[in-house]
């Protein structure tokens, strides 16, 4: 049952423009600080976990201080001139194929293309698709999970990834601003950095937020099943 308890600081430079904020909305020129504290109770045997808030709530802050070691956004370099070539080696090349697929990155030219020229939508999927397919990783966290795609991509992602992960011993926790994916993915367990304190075991949508667009019309659950 991992907790945090830490404080996040900011020296204030006292400027013209800061000290007129300052004074026109009644703040302090003195250090910004924010603390966050709380307690994730993990079920056993959980595949998948979501980090899940309002941005500036704290989410990427929680997955640093909690699993530091496990961040997998920017952690790969891309050095050949496809990324196809930048898949791990001991990975064959049907597995490849599955999980670019699995990931909605499904366009096969850009397969050949080198990372740098991609959007960064297709950046996301294709370091989603390098994390996920790395043999060593066990746990892979994902930040801004989602947030460089349409709905409807991620809405087919989440439906891959949730089959890929019922067949992996790994473990995937999402952090993302997208509570859609509360319901595509059916985590094993959610922290909602809102509230701070909230944790369930559910794929239910907490109250007073909104999914965008409408789950039920979207097509994806035919996706190939990956093993990972």
């Amino acid at each position: 049952m991992p907790s945090f308890d830490f404080m996040k600081t900011s020296e204030v430079d006292r400027t013209y423009r800061v000290m007129r904020v300052a004074s026109d909305f009644d703040l302090s020129t003195d250090k910004i600080t924010e603390h966050f504290s709380g307690t994730i109770d993990f079920p056993e045997n959980w595949k998948i976990g979501v980090i899940v808030g309002k941005s500036g709530t704290g989410k990427t802050s929680i997955a640093k201080q909690l699993f530091p070691e496990y961040i997998s956004n920017g952690k790969y370099t891309f050095t050949h001139k496809s990324v196809i070539d930048d898949m791990p080696e001991s990975v064959s090349m049907e597995d490849i194929t599955k999980m670019f697929y699995a990931v909605g990155f499904g366009s096969v030219p850009s397969w050949l293309k080198p990372y740098y020229v991609l959007s960064n939508g297709e950046k996301m999927r294709v370091e989603l698709a390098r994390a996920l397919l790395e043999p060593e990783n066990k746990i892979i966290l994902f930040d801004e999970f989602t947030s460089v795609v349409d709905r409807d991509v991620a809405y087919s992602l989440c439906v891959a990834l949730k089959k890929a992960m019922e067949h992996s011993s790994k473990q995937f926790i999402a952090v993302s601003c997208h509570y859609d994916i509360l319901e595509w993915l059916q985590p094993d367990w959610v922290f909602n950095t809102d509230g701070m304190t909230e944790n369930f075991r559910s794929a239910r949508v907490p109250q007073g937020t909104s999914t965008s667009g409408n789950a039920g019309v979207r097509n994806g659950a035919n996706l190939s099943v990956i093993t990972i």
